[in-house]
């Protein structure tokens, strides 16, 4: 873990020392980056929960049902 501080630490400080048009590109990127990899993650939980589904291990449920789990998991 000390590892990993210290190279992000070096991270900020390069990232530090760029123009700040270059900063702004490379928040712009890291975000793209964060969003997409995001996006991969929810896709393939999505495709192991339709094969589960249409294997037969998990029951429909109501979208009411759905919101109020979406909503107690916060």
């Amino acid at each position: 873990m000390k590892t990993t501080g210290i190279a992000l630490e070096r991270v900020l400080s390069d990232a530090e020392s760029l123009p700040v048009e270059e900063q702004a590109m490379l928040e712009e990127l890291l975000h793209k980056r964060r969003v997409e990899g995001w996006r991969r993650e929810t896709a393939a939980a999505a495709r192991k929960a339709a094969k589960a589904f249409r294997a037969g291990k998990l029951k429909g449920q109501s979208v009411e049902t759905v919101i109020d789990q979406l909503r107690d998991a916060r």
